[in-house]
């Protein structure tokens, strides 16, 4: 069996990496494909085991690696020009435009769902507004586009035999954007490196990309109220100057920190705050498997990864009213460090590994049979 694994992108060692690299410690003689590759040596040893990644034309792109959003509309001519003809199981990890490669009928093809694609449908407004292209001529060219991107999208949502949502949030959007069924594997989450700390010390934590939807400016905004309580900021993106001039001084802004960093900060902090609407949210889970609670938005893959009073609390609405609101109830809880590690154990790697190895091999087996009945 010739297998392909193909994603949108590679920049980052982020959710959607994490769980191609435990595709590959399942089946370690994938060939892989991306639109663009800027891993470091690093990431790329973790997540593809060193193997290079064959990329589209965009990769070629003088200012592609500083923003590679802006060629949005050439992702369709990029996807589809990659040969995938010689390869009997290829599988797409997609939140844009990898599922939509072009496929043989006698090739099998599934498609691990991290999101539809956000900038064609859901969060189609908030793209333009942040991208300031909501008026003008600049703007209706963008609408344009992105009105193309929804019929290739929903067209070449028919190039996939079976999806994977990473949660039943996920697969309720496939079937409201595809109208095809799913099933729910969860992402891996590495449960043996974020490991139980029973002692919390006292300060509340947030970790992000610091971009505009994971609304890290709402939970400053909260605890500019809450002058007794501190707050640690860590992440690094475009709003870190903006969220340093509105912050106060019980916020401390610590920029980007490296693993065993980031876990000790999980792992000790009083509770973990996390505003943004996720379609799985990995971080939360991380989190847990550290002991610490978490104050989520009960909206998204949250809903499902958090256990309300027992593995932290919810607020129902993307305000900082809310947020502070929560943190002065959340005051009021006691939560068992050693019950949300147990939670987050039902998340692990090994999990996720069993579950995707399990699948691909029963479909796989089905479609060959189903080949020879031609």
């Amino acid at each position: 069996m010739k297998k392909a694994l193909i994603s949108d992108w590679y920049y980052v060692n982020g959710g959607a990496e994490k769980v191609i690299h435990s595709i590959n410690s399942v089946w370690n003689d994938f060939d892989h494909f991306a639109l663009i590759d800027f891993l470091s040596d690093e990431d790329r040893n973790f997540i593809l085991n060193g193997k290079k990644v064959k990329t589209s034309f965009i990769q070629k792109f003088p200012t592609v690696k500083k923003n590679h959003r802006k060629f949005l509309q050439l992702f369709p001519i990029a996807i589809e020009q990659f040969d995938l003809s010689d390869y009997d199981l290829i599988i797409s990890s997609s939140s844009a435009v990898a599922k939509g490669i072009k496929v043989k009928k006698e090739q099998l093809h599934i498609c691990y769902c991290h999101s539809p694609m956000r900038y064609a449908w859901d969060l189609r407004e908030q793209y333009l507004e942040d991208a300031g292209l909501t008026k003008g001529l600049k703007g209706l060219y963008a609408k344009f586009v992105l009105d193309k991107m929804q019929k290739w999208d929903l067209s070449n949502s028919e190039n996939v035999d079976y999806f994977i949502a990473n949660s039943k949030y996920i697969a309720q959007r496939i079937k409201k954007t595809y109208n095809k069924d799913s099933v729910v594997i969860y992402p891996p989450v590495d449960v043996d490196f974020f490991s139980l700390e029973e002692t919390k010390e006292d300060y509340y934590l947030t970790a992000s990309r610091l971009v505009p939807y994971k609304k890290i400016q709402l939970t400053v905004e909260a605890f500019n109220e809450l002058p007794d309580l501190k707050l640690i900021v860590a992440g690094e993106g475009p709003e870190l100057e903006k969220l340093k001039k509105v912050a106060k001084s019980n916020i401390e802004f610590v920029g980007f920190v490296e693993n065993k960093k980031l876990r000790s900060l999980m792992q000790k902090a009083k509770a973990f705050i996390f505003a943004a609407e996720e379609d799985f949210g990995i971080i939360p889970v991380e989190v847990q498997a550290c002991g610490t609670p978490v104050i989520a938005l009960s909206k998204g893959g949250t809903l499902e990864t958090v256990v309300e009073n027992q593995t932290g609390i919810f607020f129902d609405e993307q305000t900082a009213e809310k947020i502070k609101e929560a943190v002065i109830h959340f005051g009021t809880k006691n939560f068992d460090p050693k019950i949300i590690r147990e939670h987050a154990i039902k998340f692990s790697k090994q999990r996720f590994e069993n579950e995707i190895r399990e699948f691909v091999d029963i479909k796989f087996k089905e479609y060959q049979q189903l080949l020879k009945a031609r």
